[in-house]
């Protein structure tokens, strides 16, 4: 029964949407985002936050215009993210020594705890709601959604 005493909605019939990669990829993507949520709240660590963690660990050297166009956020919206990751002590702002004009984001010692808390809750977290895909699967799943996400023309990283 839902709030107001009637029964419970049907489930609909999706099979017009059935065809739409985007459908089912948006319909994936929810259930993968409440299992981050899940594993990630107690962090209160945001997907956006989790994947600059992770691109900064792994690059070093990413500043914040190569962090936004990798990630599809905004400069705007980027600096504001930074400045709330600076507040909370996992990055800082470091001036790069071959263009003063440019900046580092940096992990700090508690970002790189964070960063490393969060990854390894990340190689497990989505195991169950994948269980009923093999392991070769899985990555061939990976590997056709990011030839979708970064055409050829866009040069992918491995």
């Amino acid at each position: 029964m839902n709030d107001q005493g009637a029964r419970p909605a049907r489930e609909l019939d999706d099979s017009a949407l059935a065809h739409l990669v985007g459908y089912a990829a948006a319909r994936a993507a929810l259930e993968l985002r409440k299992v981050f949520t899940h594993h990630m709240d107690p962090l209160d660590l945001r997907v956006p936050e989790f994947s600059i963690l992770m691109l900064v660990a792994a690059n070093g050297e990413a500043n914040q215009k190569q962090l936004g166009q990798a990630l599809d956020i905004s400069p705007p919206n980027m600096a504001v993210m930074l400045d709330r990751m600076v507040e909370r002590g996992w990055v800082e702002r470091v001036r790069s020594t071959h263009d003063r004009r440019a900046q580092h984001i940096h992990l700090t010692a508690k970002g790189r705890a964070q960063a490393e808390r969060s990854h390894k809750i990340s190689t497990a977290m989505e195991a169950p709601a994948l269980a009923a895909l093999s392991r070769a699967e899985c990555a061939l799943l990976i590997e056709l959604l990011r030839k979708i996400a970064f055409p050829a023309d866009r040069n992918p990283t491995p």
